[in-house]
Formats: C-alpha cells, sequence, structure tokens
C-alpha cells in the first residue's frame, strides 16, 4: 500500500505537535482530501480532536503495547483508502519506553512507516541556536528522515528572520511558522487535554482556528510533496476477522493467513449485545476494540451512563473502559437506575470488562459517592500520579483472559482503590515492579491497566463468547437476533 503520510515530532512535550497535527488534518480535510489520523503511544485524548478535524476515527500506534510487527499493519487498517495520513508523536522524537531504547518512541514508529519526519520546534526563546538544535536530532539516527521544520511560537517578523537564516545555513527546510495564538489554545486538567466529548461545540471551534492557523503559516502544498516521497509499505493490512483467525490457530501476530469467509466470525446464530460505556465519562476507547467484538460476533451497542437508565436491551456483556468518572461522580451517583442495573448484571454472572475509569465506576464508592458497588473497594482522588508502560500477566482466569495470557499496557490515572487488588486479582505485574492488580469476582474483570486487544485478539474473542454464553442461559440479557 502506498499512503502518503507525515510524522510529526518534536524535540520535547509541549513543542505545539497537537497544535500542528490537528491542525494539518482539519487544513487538508478542508482541501477535500480523506486524511488518515494517527497517534504514536497510548493517548485516547488527542486521537479524539484528530477524529473531529477527518471524520475518520483517530487511531493509535503503540509499539509497545501492540509490539512493532503491528505497527504497519495497524497503520495500513486505519489508512486504507485514503490520500494523506498524518501521524502526531508523542513526547519527544526519540523517547520511548523507558530503559527500553527506541521501544514505542516517535522516532520508531517513523521507521516502521518508512514516513519521512516533519518536527515542531518551540522557537520562543532561541533564535541561531535552532541550527544546532534540529542539526543534533536529524544527524542523532541516520534511519530517521527529518524532512523539515515547522517552527513554532515565533515572536515577530525579525524573529522569523533570524530563525529562518539559521535553518537555511543548515541546509534544513522550513515548512511552516507559527505565531503565538492563545485563542486556539485547548483547557487542559489533570491528565491532558480535556476530551473532545465534555466540550464538543468548544472544541469544533478550536479545531476550525487551528485549521486557519497551520492554512496561513504553514506551506501545505510543500508539506503534501513531502508525504508524497514516503515509499510503498510492503506489510499486510491489519483486519479483526484475520487477527481473529490467527488467535485462533496460533499464528503469530502480523503473519498471512488464508483468505476467510464474509460470515461473522462468532459461532452461528444469535449475535450477544456487548454494551460499551461511552459520553463524557467514558471516553477512552481504542476503535480496534468494537471492531474485533463485532468480527468476533457481537453486536456493539453504545450507552451513556451519565444519562442512559437502563442497559441497551438484551446486554448480555459489558465493557467500561477509561474517562473521567472522577469529574463527573456526582451525576454518576445520582443515576442510580443504571447503578442499580449494572450491579445486577454483574450479581447475574454477566461478564464486564472494565478498565481504569470503568473500575471506578464499579466500586463502592467514589471520592464519597456512592458507585455501583459491584466490588468491596472504594476509590478517591490522589496528588499522585500513576504513569507508565507495564508488562502483566493474568493470574485468574476471567471472562476477559485465561490464567497465564500475557498482555502489555499502560496505566494512567490519579487516583488510588483501596485496596489495590481482590482476593482474585486480574494481574500480575512483572515490569516495571513486581505486584498483583484488579479484580476478579464472577464474569466481572476489572482493573487499572489499559490495553490494546489488537495485540491479542483472543481477548475480544473470549469476551464475546462469554456473552454468548450468559445469554444463552438465561440469566443475562437476551439474544437479538442477527445471525
Amino acid at each position: 500500500m502506498n499512503v502518503p503520510r507525515l510524522v510529526i515530532a518534536a524535540p520535547s512535550s509541549g513543542s505545539g505537535k497537537t497544535t500542528v497535527a490537528t491542525g494539518l488534518m482539519a487544513a487538508f480535510a478542508e482541501r477535500g482530501l480523506a486524511v488518515s489520523p494517527h497517534k504514536a503511544g497510548p493517548d485516547y485524548i488527542d486521537p479524539g480532536y484528530h477524529a473531529l478535524a477527518t471524520g475518520r476515527p483517530g487511531r493509535n500506534l503503540d509499539a509497545f503495547m501492540c509490539g512493532p510487527e503491528l505497527v504497519a499493519p495497524l497503520f495500513a487498517h486505519g489508512s486504507a483508502g485514503c490520500d494523506l495520513a498524518v501521524v502526531e508523536g508523542v513526547m519527544g522524537l526519540y523517547d520511548g519506553a523507558a530503559g527500553r531504547g527506541e521501544l514505542a518512541s516517535t522516532a520508531q514508529v517513523a521507521k516502521l512507516l518508512r514516513a519521512p519526519v516533519v518536527l515542531v520546534v518551540d522557537a520562543s526563546s532561541q533564535s541561531r541556536s535552532v541550527a544546532a538544535l534540529v542539526h543534533g536530532f536529524a544527524s542523532f539516527d541516520p534511519q530517521v528522515r527529518l524532512g523539515g521544520v515547522i517552527l513554532n511560537k515565533v515572536g515577530s517578523d525579525r524573529h522569523e528572520v533570524m530563525l529562518r537564516e539559521a535553518l537555511e545555513e543548515a541546509g534544513m527546510p522550513v515548512l511552516g511558522v507559527l505565531r503565538r495564538a492563545p485563542q486556539v489554545a485547548t483547557p487542559s486538567r489533570h491528565l491532558g487535554l480535556v476530551p473532545v466529548a465534555e466540550r464538543r461545540a468548544d472544541a469544533l471551534a478550536s479545531v476550525a482556528a487551528l485549521a486557519g492557523q497551520v492554512r496561513a503559516g504553514c506551506d501545505l502544498e510543500a508539506l503534501l510533496a513531502l508525504a508524497r516521497t514516503a515509499p510503498p509499505l510492503d506489510c499486510a493490512v491489519w483486519s479483526p476477522r484475520e487477527a481473529l483467525a490467527q488467535a485462533a490457530g496460533g499464528v503469530p501476530a502480523g503473519s498471512p493467513v488464508s483468505p476467510v469467509s464474509p460470515e461473522p466470525a462468532g459461532p452461528a446464530g444469535p449475535r450477544p449485545v456487548v454494551a460499551v460505556a461511552g459520553g463524557p465519562a467514558f471516553t477512552f476507547s481504542y476503535a480496534e476494540h468494537a471492531e474485533l467484538l463485532t468480527a468476533a460476533g457481537a453486536e456493539v451497542v453504545a450507552f451513556d451512563p451519565l444519562r442512559d437508565e437502563a442497559l441497551p436491551e438484551g446486554t448480555s456483556g459489558l465493557v467500561i473502559g477509561g474517562g473521567f468518572p472522577e469529574v463527573y461522580a456526582p451525576e454518576l451517583s445520582a443515576n442510580e437506575p443504571l447503578r442499580a442495573a449494572v450491579a445486577a448484571f454483574a450479581e447475574a454472572g454477566g461478564p464486564v470488562a472494565a478498565e481504569c475509569a470503568g473500575l471506578l465506576y464499579l466500586a463502592g464508592s467514589l471520592d464519597g459517592k456512592p458507585m455501583c458497588g459491584v466490588l468491596d473497594a472504594d476509590a478517591r482522588m490522589s496528588e499522585r500520579l500513576t504513569l507508565g508502560y507495564r508488562e502483566a500477566v493474568a493470574v485468574s482466569d476471567s471472562s476477559l483472559a485465561a490464567n497465564g495470557t500475557r498482555l502489555r499496557g499502560h496505566e494512567f490515572h490519579r487516583t488510588v482503590i483501596e485496596p489495590g487488588a481482590g482476593t482474585t486479582p486480574a494481574w500480575g505485574f512483572t515490569h516495571p515492579e513486581r505486584r498483583v492488580e484488579g479484580f476478579v469476582r464472577g464474569g466481572v474483570h476489572a482493573s487499572y491497566l489499559h490495553t490494546h486487544w489488537a495485540a491479542q485478539p483472543s481477548v475480544a474473542a473470549r469476551f464475546t463468547a462469554a456473552a454468548r454464553a450468559a445469554a444463552g442461559s438465561g440469566a443475562v440479557g437476551g439474544d437479538r437476533d442477527g445471525g
């Protein structure tokens, strides 16, 4: 496949990657191009803005959680049929998983995609030194192709002239110059930007302003020409159906498999309804999760725990991902009918997969506000940020994973739950620290660990099978016709 593509990187966090990447996506989409948005690393929030800018799902490319071998296939899946792909990097260009060299860095993703890199430089406190900075980034790894620079936070015309002269001397093209523009700033809080779902009207205005800023300050023709220099990618295109077939057959991820039939991947018969929490309180989800559940034979139905007073009709599986329930604790608590429905579903043995925010929602309380009471634990906000990649092994059989299943994941929260693990824990962490974490109780699997199911499609297959069995038993939900 040969999709023109750019990786938007920076020397460090806070340089303006999200501003430039989102603005470029929106500016090119305004031109009528089909733009495929991607984000390096585990971040859930930036892809929401990318989706707003392009009208397509924002997708993550995480070489730690999914493995380097899946980066290009997942990219090919997301960008199929598009005119251009823009990948926003993570942290500084060469920053990756702690102690793992280049693993999960923007540089590694760029190399795996054979994509040119555009470096966004915060030039607010430098002039000629910018050339030395850019030279260092361009020469550090010869396999990373730095195609040009976008200068951000430039103070004046004179400042711009000095920066351009320095970079011309260094032989590095300047592809854009952006001045300070507080009117397009996006509000942040304790875990980063405020998600799109919480400020959609304002977010639309912000994205439109970013597009205007980038359109005025960047050479879009030069950037598109640079994107078109990316060579063809020789890789399989990731498919949820083929991923499930590989998992069932024990084939390593990324290996070619025989073509599969177009029928649903799950067993013949009615499709179990898997309800997936959404809305402003539960915004963290990878697009591939719903795709894998659907390919495994489930009917995926969204619901909003802030507003819906009942689970979707026929629910026989429940997925509650990450988000910000701590921001909406009073409203979530006030929705007593839904809390009771979730508790009854779990008590009946229905399969529940809860990650981070979902874990808090299942607790007895969150910051003193009653939650669903599924778990004998209480949660509260904390001053301490827990952040980082984890290597984990399932230490209990559950509706999500068989005992011994190994996954890589990510923790990102400023809350604590006490106790941190049940008598039957969900995971044993093996790196960077050894501890048990999470809860397995009946059909419930609840944990702080964010995971990417493309790395282990058997998770989606197992959960869908549990939902089908629960529906068939008559204990919860009930089948819907769908074949």
